[in-house]
């Protein structure tokens, strides 16, 4: 199989060279090509179709928020991945919206950004993310996976679905009864009630489904599970992102 070719588009060459070595390092890439400036970038990408560009929001010239949208209105497939020092949530929204494939905030782990290239091209990498020890890499994983799916964070079903699925990881058997046990835990940790949990986390999923972001969705899960307009069940939504942590943590 070909090399996956890759252009750096970081703010420093610092940035770039470290990115450089890292993926020239694994014979399924290669670095075809850098520069610190968004114009620069565009013009690259429009004459040679990298596979994937991997790209900060701070730059000189365009913006990286320019350069996804104008790369977006050209047409291109090339995967594009944010690896940025901005991380507030608001700015992981609006790149997202713009048409990034994916966000990491700085600093990363590169073996993490790594797998999660492989995933937008439904390959994988033989390796094991380590166990979180405390419940902050949980929190980052869930709400990396909810953004990059089109559910904004200043929405209550953001909130509730994170609870939802992390209460499905440590107790699997509470997918079978959200009525009855899931949607009232999560009520009681926000001071709401069960129907208001249950039309919430529905709200959320039909604005990610709105968003057209299905690709998305299908490539995180690692497998091809909904297709046009079919929306999942609030259960089934929580129960297929929490295997999905959970196969990443066995």
């Amino acid at each position: 199989m070909s090399k996956r070719k890759i252009f750096l588009l970081q703010d420093t060459k610092e940035q770039n060279d470290k990115l450089k070595e890292y993926f020239n390092a694994d014979q399924r890439f290669e670095v075809v090509g850098e520069c610190t400036d968004g114009e620069s970038a565009i013009k690259y990408l429009a004459e040679n179709k990298p596979d994937v560009l991997i790209l900060e929001l701070v730059l000189s010239g365009y913006d990286g928020l320019s350069v996804i949208s104008r790369i977006r209105k050209l047409g291109l497939n090339t995967k594009l991945v944010v690896v940025s020092a901005l991380k507030r949530d608001e700015i992981v929204a609006m790149a997202i919206e713009a048409g990034a494939d994916y966000f990491m905030a700085k600093p990363c782990n590169l073996e993490v950004l790594l797998e999660r290239i492989l995933e937008l091209f439904e390959e994988r990498v033989p390796s094991e993310l380590p166990a979180p020890t405390n419940s902050k890499w949980l929190d980052e994983r869930l709400g990396t996976i909810f953004i990059n799916v089109g559910i904004p964070p200043h929405i209550k079903g953001y909130g509730f679905l994170r609870e939802g699925v992390k209460l499905a990881i440590f107790q699997p058997e509470i997918v079978n009864n959200i009525t009855k046990q899931l949607y009232p835990m999560i009520a009681e940790q926000f001071d709401t009630t069960a129907s208001k949990v249950e039309r919430a986390i529905r709200h959320a999923i039909e604005v990610a489904w709105n968003r057209g972001r299905i690709d998305n969705i299908n490539n995180i899960l690692g497998v091809r599970a909904f297709v046009g307009k079919e929306k999942p069940t609030n259960g089934e939504f929580i129960a297929l992102i929490a295997d999905k942590i959970m196969l990443e943590l066995a």
